[in-house]
């Protein structure tokens, strides 16, 4: 069983970046390798078939309604959009985006703060390499600080239920870490982010979407989700065998894995309420940074990549690198105040 796990990691570690079949139809990809995961671990029951089944919806009807929002209010939302770009320096807006946008996470939800920047950043029209970096420098800033409230992602609900702890735990254990690294996101995304060089991008108008491929996004990101439930639930007995019972030093790195995983299902493995504060804040720092680092890891990400056609290889290009180095930075602060 652990030998077969194994190689569905690796096939989803390398595969979405060496094979461009599957890199176009990742949804695909993620579906089958969770279902192979979780028939090898023999997981695969009722139970795990109805939360498969309704894990996504929610996600699914937001985009649903987003994609049909922006639809029919394309022209006001817009015109929104890029009078408040207009009013202040363009780099401000850019740090003020992914600030923002994480800082309030926490209180609109992930999704809707990854569907608020989806349209920001198809209303601004950036060239490629800009609207990337802004894209995952968000998603990491919403990915952050969506964690500080139970209601924000499913990583602190679970995480406070498990711990039984009252609602501003989270904010009061790594509030002050997830802030820093909001800001320092947004000030980031307005110093290597370059603007248009005129304004002639910017006040085109998009070509508005048609109704299937609306739908078509929306059915994508089901199945995308359904994927995920499965490989998580697929690979619980590989954590409970190899993770559990670990130094949290160590598992601080290892949870790099939710770059590829559910991190709400590696949390709700990982913590204990026998822990100690800073175990847990080093486990919840490591499953939420690396989170960023690829398209599977965070549901800000799956919503992002999926409307702006952000390939595997153009997020992990960016994501990476910008991933280690907070998870280094973040490992020193943790080691020192342990």
């Amino acid at each position: 069983m652990i030998l077969g796990l194994t190689f569905i990691l690796i096939l989803v570690l390398f595969l979405p970046f060496t094979v461009k079949k599957v890199e176009h139809n990742l949804e695909v990809f993620l579906f089958i390798m969770g279902l192979a995961a979780s028939l090898i671990s023999q997981v695969l029951d009722k139970s795990l078939i109805i939360a498969a089944l309704e894990d996504p919806i929610k996600i699914t009807l937001a985009v649903l309604f987003a994609g049909l929002l922006f639809r029919w209010c394309q022209n006001p939302i817009e015109k929104g959009i890029l009078g408040l770009s207009q009013m202040m320096p363009i780099r401000l807006f850019f740090a003020l985006v992914v600030i923002v946008l994480g800082l309030i996470s926490s209180v609109i939800t992930a999704i809707i703060a990854a569907i608020v920047l989806v349209v920001i950043v198809s209303v601004l029209r950036l060239d490629r390499t800009s609207e990337i970096r802004l894209v995952v420098l968000a998603c990491f800033s919403i990915g952050l600080g969506a964690a500080l409230t139970p209601i924000g992602e499913p990583l602190s609900t679970i995480a406070i239920s498990k711990l039984d702890e009252h609602f501003f735990y989270l904010f009061e254990l790594i509030g002050v870490d997830v802030i820093t690294a909001v800001i320092i996101f947004g000030i980031l995304s307005a110093i290597i982010i370059k603007p248009k060089q005129n304004d002639e991008g910017l006040s085109a108008s998009l070509e508005q979407e048609s109704y299937k491929e609306i739908i078509i996004r929306a059915a994508k990101i089901y199945l995308f989700v359904m994927g995920l439930t499965l490989l998580g639930a697929g690979f619980e007995p590989f954590i409970e065998k190899y993770l559990l019972g670990l130094s949290p030093l160590i598992l601080y790195w290892i949870n790099m894995i939710s770059a590829i995983l559910d991190n709400a299902t590696l949390a709700a493995a990982e913590i204990s309420p026998a822990m100690d504060d800073m175990t847990v804040k080093a486990i919840l720092l490591g499953l939420m940074i690396s989170g960023g680092m690829l398209i599977p890891g965070n549901i800000p990400n799956i919503i992002s990549a999926g409307k702006l056609n952000i390939t595997s290889k153009e997020w992990a290009k960016f994501g990476v690198p910008v991933g280690l180095i907070t998870m280094l930075v973040y490992f020193i602060v943790i080691v020192i105040f342990h």
